[in-house]
């Protein structure tokens, strides 16, 4: 059995494991979906109302049995109707899932465009003032959170220059890219400079370590010019680790980025699940959490799959 099929043979385990976990927590917080709905009139209802609700939302029945009713929903791609939005669960998440992918692939261009040339230019410079500059420059990208960035820039580029569009407003990329793109850049950027500083603090490690190896030494001692030793030799070499880093990062985006994305007011699912729990709705807070999950695990297939493309010398058969 080769390391695709094991992988693969491990999703539904996965899958199983994470349905059991936000099932029953997101039942330990206090309230339920009727007092959630209703607010204060919650409290208006008769004990017969309460019970007809209770019945028509199927909160009614032992946990057990519920928990089994939406497991066999989503076996049969079901994963419920959102009692907030009176809409199926899993078109609720096709709605707000392209927007939250466009955020995170916008982000890792700006981290990866940043990161990666910055972390391979401080690792050529070791111990220069350059180099001190530029991890003085990761230091504070990984220090400041990602709410300050983006007030920070809501207040310089949209409220203080009128350069780019306010928070609150948001064009599909369908109905007008180059708004769109406007609208997103700075949530992007906001997402993208904390985990650029990361990328640049891994690739300048990487660099270091690949730079003192034989290979690279041979190459300078024939003559081969620095500028393709360092991206032609070495920087493939020091990519698994910035592989790695951006895989989980890019895992965690896809799972919507819930400041930011409140910051800004998208319609993002990261915002979804928060309304969601705030909500109490049971139905669309597990099918948001498989679907992040399932991505997470179709993310982290993808990285492991790009380390032999990176590398040859790594296998992944029944030995990897």
């Amino acid at each position: 059995m080769n390391y695709l099929t094991r992988r693969l043979l491990t999703f539904p385990l996965v899958m199983l494991g994470v349905s059991i976990l936000v099932f029953f927590a997101i039942r330990m917080i206090p309230g339920d979906a009727i007092t959630a709905m209703l607010g204060t009139e919650a409290g208006l209802l008769t004990p017969a109302q309460r019970a007809a609700l209770s019945e028509y939302f199927g909160i009614d029945q032992p946990i057990l049995i519920q928990y089994w009713k939406w497991l066999l929903g989503v076996f049969q791609g079901d994963l419920g109707i959102s009692v907030t939005h009176g809409k199926p669960v899993l078109s609720i998440i096709l709605e707000r899932f392209p927007l939250t992918l466009q955020l995170a692939i916008m982000a890792m261009v700006v981290a990866l465009a940043v990161g990666l040339p910055a972390g391979v230019f401080a690792a050529t410079r070791k111990e220069r003032p350059s180099d001190l500059g530029v991890r003085i420059f990761a230091m504070i990208g990984q220090s400041t959170p990602n709410f300050v960035v983006g007030l920070l820039l809501i207040y310089a580029l949209s409220a203080g220059f009128g350069i780019l569009p306010t928070m609150g407003e948001f064009t599909p990329f369908s109905v007008d890219p180059l708004r769109n793109l406007s609208q997103m850049i700075l949530p992007a950027v906001t997402l993208g400079f904390a985990f650029a500083a990361s990328v640049t603090r891994i690739s300048r490690s990487a660099m270091l370590d690949v730079l003192s190896d034989d290979y690279v030494r041979t190459a300078r001692s024939k003559g081969v010019p620095k500028r393709r030793v360092i991206w032609r030799h070495a920087l493939p070499n020091a990519l698994i680790p910035v592989v790695t880093l951006s895989g989980v990062e890019f895992g965690y985006l896809l799972g919507g980025a819930v400041l930011v994305e409140q910051i800004y007011a998208l319609p993002g699912l990261g915002r979804l699940v928060l309304e969601a729990i705030l909500q109490r709705d049971y139905a669309l807070v597990q099918g948001c959490v498989l679907f992040i999950a399932f991505n997470f695990l179709v993310v982290n297939l993808l990285v492991d799959l790009l380390y032999v493309a990176l590398d040859p010398r790594i296998r992944l058969g029944e030995g990897g």
